[in-house]
């Protein structure tokens, strides 16, 4: 009876201790991290940590001066530039309800659209004496060819 007592009490423990486990686990784990890497996770941190201590330390200040230093220059220019695109916009809503102005627009309109007949014309001129020209050449240049077999074969 106490062999079989001692045998539940060895089936018990090993089902419900973990620790054996876990420490594998734990050596696992600690081996893959530190040996096989190398060290290699924590180079990184320290150098992305010495990044991050330099740039707290040196870009920001300098930035910030930067910032300080510009920035109201910066704004006055804006705010000018703003100012004259205010004026320009106020100008042309201006000068678009204006009725002289308008009658000066038609009449530029007008002479826009009469230009552009005309040049539409003169292309059309030109692209049919292009077309009668090219026709001429290819009849020449034809005839030549024409002249030039005969005479090959004399």
């Amino acid at each position: 009876m106490e062999r079989i007592i001692k045998d539940v009490g060895d089936i018990q423990s090993r089902l419900t201790d973990h620790r054996p486990v876990i420490q594998g686990e734990i050596r696992y784990f600690v081996r893959e991290f530190e040996e096989k890497r190398g060290f290699r996770d924590g180079r990184l941190l320290e150098n992305l940590c010495r990044t991050v201590l330099e740039a707290t330390d040196q870009t920001m200040p300098e930035c910030s001066e930067a910032l300080q230093l510009h920035l109201p220059d910066v704004l006055t220019r804006l705010e000018m530039a703003n100012h004259l695109a205010q004026r320009v916009q106020q100008r042309e809503l201006e000068a678009q309800e204006s009725p002289r102005l308008q009658l000066c627009m038609d009449r530029h309109r007008q002479d826009w659209e009469g230009f552009t007949k005309e040049q539409t014309l003169l292309k059309e001129q030109v692209d049919e004496e292009h077309a009668k020209a090219v026709g001429r050449l290819s009849a020449q240049y034809g005839e030549m060819k024409k002249e030039l077999a005969k005479m090959a074969q004399l």
